[in-house]
């Protein structure tokens, strides 16, 4: 029975520890029942392939998972000062890298923008316009880094995720202008025009 007592004492010196341990992995529960479901049924209105929503789903636990475990260290009196100037930069330069249209890690974070957002459905049109020039055709997948359009002529064109999320987009547009090329504005008719 002395280890039964040693095991009350030891609950009760760490009661807010326990508490707080039980509160992230009610977090994590919820997390994982409540919030990933409903971004399953997000990903499976968006008819994308299959493997890019394991992806997805993957994504999003790994990092519940990672977040719960962090706090449950926390609590548990992890000393993370050591780690603060180390986890500040790793953060400022994830947060650059997230949202610079130079970064691959920006295309992931606009893979997960894209498979939540209705008007990227595989097998919508798109019409993605690039200054002047203008590239057209069907979503047939979204991946981690690029989308995967096919064109009128069946080429298929890999084209970053950061760059459709930043480019002005014409979903399903009435007129097709063909798989890719130059805007051009029309033909101005001159005085010279009118009297012929």
């Amino acid at each position: 029975m002395l280890w039964l007592e040693e095991i009350s004492q030891w609950i009760t010196s760490y009661q807010s520890n326990l508490i707080w341990t039980g509160v992230m992995l009610l977090f994590y529960v919820a997390v994982t029942r409540f919030v990933i479901p409903r971004l399953e049924r997000n990903i499976e209105s968006s008819k994308l392939k299959s493997s890019s929503a394991i992806k997805g789903l993957y994504a999003a636990r790994i990092l519940a998972a990672t977040v719960t475990l962090a706090f449950i260290f926390a609590a548990w009196g992890f000393d993370f000062s050591g780690l603060l100037v180390l986890s500040t930069s790793i953060l400022t330069l994830t947060g650059v890298a997230l949202f610079a249209s130079w970064s691959l890690i920006s295309n992931i974070t606009a893979y997960f923008i894209l498979l939540t957002n209705v008007a990227y459905r595989r097998g919508n049109y798109l019409r993605v316009l690039d200054g002047d020039n203008f590239i057209e055709g069907y979503i047939a997948d979204i991946n981690l880094f690029n989308t995967r359009l096919v064109t009128q002529d069946r080429e298929t064109v890999l084209y970053p995720n950061n760059l459709i999320l930043t480019r002005p987009i014409m979903v399903n547009p009435k007129a097709q202008w063909g798989s890719m090329g130059k805007v051009t504005p029309p033909p101005q008719v001159t005085k010279n025009d009118e009297k012929a």
